[in-house]
């Protein structure tokens, strides 16, 4: 059965050709010009992945607005914003709203497509895992099952996204060892830049802080990575 991608942008030229080229590598696609007649199709029926532009005709941040609108109705749906403004402020404001992933449009489509086949493989495979009995890992005052995809801090839950829990789960699987970006991104089953993999692990250290304002279980190693405080097992 062809995965189902819905794309979102509203230049239709551009539109067309990212249609024409998922359709190609056998992908089923939807392509929408706007966030009010993708949405009312999106509520009634999720695809197994979108990719949507961060400006949105009459709305420069509609992609935003959809983002947000998306992660409130799934948790686990892959999303990737696609944008022509190669901007940290715009990145780190999208991975904030629950995004996956986010990616310029002068990126290749054969790097979009090896994302997107990431983050496909990894939402089939947290499928499988919901199959079997929950995995529950324990570090302290954390808590992870690894199944539900939950994670708790002195008993107290955390919102994270896929991206953010598997990042999480590969740092406190070893507390002191040091993960690296390429590392992180593999228990990610994603392809990140640098500057993403930081926007994520900044997010994931807020959530906790936003609980634990004395939070520092995740510790920066310049120039390597980043590592679990084996101090706060």
């Amino acid at each position: 059965m062809k995965k189902h991608i819905v794309l979102i942008e509203d230049e239709p030229a551009i539109r067309d050709n990212y249609r024409v080229a998922f359709e190609r590598r056998g992908y089923q696609v939807s392509a929408f010009g706007d966030r009010p007649s993708a949405w009312q199709v999106l509520r009634q029926e999720l695809p197994d992945i979108a990719i949507i532009d961060v400006g949105l005709g009459e709305e420069p941040e509609g992609g935003f607005a959809l983002c947000q609108d998306l992660r409130a109705h799934s948790k686990t749906l892959p999303i990737i914003f696609l944008t022509a403004r190669d901007s940290d402020i715009d990145s780190v404001h999208g991975l904030r709203l629950g995004a996956d992933d986010y990616v310029t449009k002068d990126m290749s489509m054969e790097h979009l497509l090896a994302r997107v086949t990431a983050l496909l493989r990894r939402a089939e495979a947290w499928a499988e895992a919901l199959q079997k009995p929950d995995e529950v890992l324990e570090r302290g005052r954390l808590t992870l099952n690894l199944d539900r995809m939950t994670v708790a801090w002195d008993d107290r839950p955390l919102d994270l996204t896929v991206t953010e829990f598997w990042m999480l789960h590969s740092l406190v699987r070893h507390p002191g060892h040091v993960r690296s970006r390429d590392q992180l991104m593999e228990a990610a089953s994603t392809v990140l830049d640098d500057n993403t993999v930081t926007s994520h692990i900044k997010r994931i250290r807020r959530k906790f802080t936003q609980v634990d304002d004395r939070f520092n279980g995740i510790q920066t190693a310049y120039g390597m990575g980043y590592r679990w405080n084996a101090h706060e097992v």
